[in-house]
């Protein structure tokens, strides 16, 4: 059951990023080296690697929820900084 869920991961992480993958052949506004793949690559596999951990080890739903909203929000500024610097630190727009 693990290896169905890695692999279900793995493949949401994959169909993801062929997102940003398809929107560069087609406009100019999307410009990401292969190190941006791999750093979202990595940010996104971890978040989903580390949700299903929570899943299977916290076992009241309401404090499960709560821990993957918390897990999200901080991707999402991880993401947010290294795209656009929201916060300013030396790491932004990277």
């Amino acid at each position: 059951m693990q290896r169905k869920r890695f692999f279900f991961i793995l493949l949401l992480v994959t169909l993801l990023l062929l997102v940003p993958l398809f929107a560069q052949q087609f406009t100019d506004e999307v410009n990401w080296t292969l190190f941006d793949f791999i750093l979202a690559g990595v940010m996104l596999l971890s978040t989903g690697l580390f949700c299903d951990f929570i899943f299977r080890k916290v076992k009241t739903n309401k404090y499960s929820i709560a821990i993957i909203v918390a897990i999200f929000g901080m991707l999402l500024l991880i993401w947010a900084e290294l795209a656009v610097g929201i916060f300013g630190t030396p790491l932004s727009g990277l």
